[in-house]
């Protein structure tokens, strides 16, 4: 069970195992048509990734935000260039795929603004599509400054500069908007698919 030591082989083995199942599942219903595979693979992607994108979101919100006001300087000199970049990389690229992958969906599903599902699929999309022009205008540039500079105080010994607390307030609140907005967001997704 090595595997299960690296994030990575167990993503591996998660893939692997899936293709596994889906070809048992195939073999006990048959093979569904061409246009189910893309919307599944599509809807698979869109919850993966949104899985990732909105755990980080509540990760950074709940858990961090206060684990690092806890720490001396010293501390996060060592705690924020070490972790950050990884998890904000898994951060924006979730959004990203999140929001692409719905994107997809939307056009190829709900076209038109026709009916009860169509009419809040598009607004939890156009609340996703937000959230996500936070996450690469907003809280990713102001955070690599504030990685940067944390970093930069740790290796000198020099304070952090006096911007660095607008910028990390700035960051901090489009993190909160995307809180906020996260709740009503997957109301209407789930509420696409029920109400029809």
């Amino acid at each position: 069970m090595a595997f299960l030591e690296n994030p990575y082989q167990t993503m591996a083995a998660g893939f692997a195992l899936t293709i596994v199942l889906v070809g048992i599942w195939l073999a006990m219903i048959g093979m569904p048509d061409g246009g189910a595979w893309f919307e599944q693979i599509f809807r698979w992607l869109h919850f993966l990734a949104g899985i990732t994108w909105i755990g980080l979101l509540y990760f950074f919100n709940f858990i961090n935000a206060g684990f690092l006001k806890s720490l001396d300087a010293g501390q996060k000199g060592v705690v924020i260039p070490r972790l950050m970049p990884a998890a904000l990389n898994w951060f924006r690229h979730g959004a990203t795929v999140t929001v692409l992958a719905g994107l997809v969906l939307i056009f190829y599903l709900h076209p038109s603004l026709e009916g009860t599902g169509d009419k809040a699929i598009w607004i939890g999309g156009l609340l996703g599509l937000i959230m996500m022009t936070n996450v690469h205008a907003i809280i990713w540039p102001c955070q690599k400054k504030i990685i940067q500079w944390t970093k930069e105080s740790a290796e000198t010994g020099k304070p952090t500069p006096p911007e660095m607390t607008a910028v990390a307030k700035k960051a901090l609140y489009a993190s909160r908007i995307n809180l906020l907005l996260s709740i009503p967001m997957l109301f209407f997704m789930a509420a696409a698919s029920h109400f029809k």
